[in-house]
């Protein structure tokens, strides 16, 4: 269902993917790297096997970067902070120091624009599950340069 994700995203346009979490093993990943997009990819409570999730990285000519708990990403001139954690994702949202918070765990796609410290707005967006686990398969198409989210159904 991530290829399927990848490969309508990349049909659209997108230049890269961001993964918020929960990809449990590299061979979720393997099917995606065919696609050519790069991808960068934080852990989420379902680790999986990290050493597989390296190798992977490693032998993947530079197309997938697993970042670990957290990723700070500039695409566009945005600045981007990845997470798995809602809570997280919120709390550093309201700092102000990012254009963009994307977060997952919930399994529910939302996108809010966050009041922050500075007195602007953060975009706090979470794509939801694009595995389907107890709740609809989605994703999110961004456009950084228009800052437009929008949520996608995968499936017909």
């Amino acid at each position: 269902m991530l290829a399927a994700a990848v490969a309508e995203a990349k049909t659209e346009g997108a230049e890269a993917v961001i993964h918020c979490g929960d990809v449990i093993g590299a061979m979720t990943l393997r099917p995606v790297l065919r696609l050519g997009l790069p991808m960068h990819v934080v852990h989420g409570n379902n680790l999986g096997d990290a050493v597989a999730m390296w190798n992977l990285c490693a032998s993947s000519g530079g197309l997938l970067t697993y970042h670990g708990q957290d990723a700070d990403l500039r695409f566009h001139g945005r600045r981007i902070l990845v997470t798995h954690y809602p809570h997280y994702g919120r709390g550093l949202a309201c700092t102000g120091d990012y254009d963009i918070v994307c977060c997952g765990h919930s399994h529910e796609a939302a996108v809010e624009h966050q009041p922050n410290i500075k007195g602007t707005r953060t975009w706090l967006v979470n794509p939801g599950t694009v595995a389907g686990l107890a709740a609809p398969a989605t994703w999110i198409l961004a456009d950084l340069a228009e800052l437009k989210f929008d949520i996608r159904l995968l499936g017909p």
